[in-house]
């Protein structure tokens, strides 16, 4: 648990390095108009921090520097505080692209790696990823054979075909189509929901067992793992300016290459509700455990499509970043209200 003093004092030190580049010694600290406290005191704070690990002391120079630990407790401070720059209009015009997705997903990496001086990132909605279930049928082909066809919204039909080893009744087969039918019309189409969904914990155990195996059909409506994966900004990455915080710039580039990868990475956060961060070695992918990235989601109503957000060194304006990439993330949110509503 740190002190009011030590969370000032570590916010200070952030915020210098973060200007300057430079170790920031304990004089520079103590000289600052909001530090009320004696230089021996302001001494004794760091070393603290340093202690706690929120702050490292280079052999080579007598200041200290942020860690990983000591960025995501600035970044954590600055969150909670609301202290961010009110949030940045991009210049990004995509109520006019219309349903050119590609285009509108270009566009709006390109504006946040301009305005962040950053690598830019975005994941567009995979095939289909609106989509709702519009209408069930159960069908009994033969006494042991049922078919399920699935139709979703966006036109897309599932039809799976289950053999049984005994006759199915008539009557069961009837009930799954209205009970289906009632329980995922207008649904998503995304596995996860349609199984909480049929997981119903009031029906018995045979119209459960028939309902779950039928249940299988309609992973094939699912969006597949495809998806686009933009990128924006590379070299304003290995510029001159960012260059000396990046020490591993060429495991960087190697790891934003593997799109796959970063797709899946940042797939993984498709139920985040605000902004996330990974910092340094938070980040799930070991090639980026360098650097920091901020990123935040897209959707319709409590729905999430897509995820945006930038790559940078941990030296990073977060403040910047975090208010861009959400003015990014409300952009493509409503620009994608007018692309299934329209």
């Amino acid at each position: 648990m740190l002190s009011p003093r030590q969370e000032l004092i570590l916010r200070l030190v952030v915020d210098a390095y973060l200007a300057s580049a430079r170790p920031v010694p304990s004089k520079e600290v103590a000289e600052l108009p909001e530090v009320e406290c004696a230089p021996s005191t302001v001494r004794a704070e760091l070393a603290a921090l340093e202690a706690a690990g929120f702050l490292t002391h280079p052999h080579t120079s007598a200041g200290r520097v942020p860690t990983d630990a000591g960025y995501r407790r600035y970044v954590d401070a600055l969150l909670a505080a609301g202290k961010t720059p009110v949030e940045s209009h991009l210049e990004v015009q995509l109520s006019q692209l219309r349903r050119e997705v590609d285009e509108a997903m270009r566009e709006t990496t390109a504006a946040l790696a301009r305005v962040t001086d950053l690598v830019a990132m975005a994941t567009a909605p995979a095939p289909g990823a609106a989509a709702t279930i519009h209408r069930v049928e159960v069908l009994q082909l033969a006494p042991n054979r049922i078919v399920v066809i699935a139709i979703a919204s966006s036109g897309d039909v599932a039809r799976r075909v289950f053999e049984f080893a005994q006759p199915v009744d008539t009557g069961l087969v009837a009930w799954a189509s209205s009970y289906l039918n009632e329980s995922l019309s207008g649904l998503g189409v995304g596995a996860r929901m349609i199984a909480t969904r049929l997981a119903d914990p009031e029906l018995g155990p045979l119209e459960a067992d028939f309902v779950a195996t039928l249940g299988g059909a309609f992973t094939e409506l699912e969006p597949d793992a495809g998806g686009d994966l933009y990128l924006d900004g590379a070299a304003r990455l290995l510029s001159r300016q960012h260059l000396p915080d990046l020490p591993r710039a060429d495991e960087l580039m190697t790891a934003l290459e593997r799109r796959a990868d970063v797709l899946r990475m940042l797939r993984a956060t498709i139920d985040e509700s605000s902004v996330f961060l990974w910092i340094g070695g938070e980040n799930p992918q070991p090639a980026l455990r360098t650097v920091s990235v901020v990123g935040a989601n897209y959707g319709l109503g409590h729905r999430n499509l897509g995820t945006v957000g930038v790559v940078g060194p941990l030296r990073m304006d977060y403040a910047t970043a975090i208010s861009s990439v959400r003015s990014a993330a409300r952009e493509l949110s409503r620009y994608f209200e007018t692309v299934y509503d329209g």
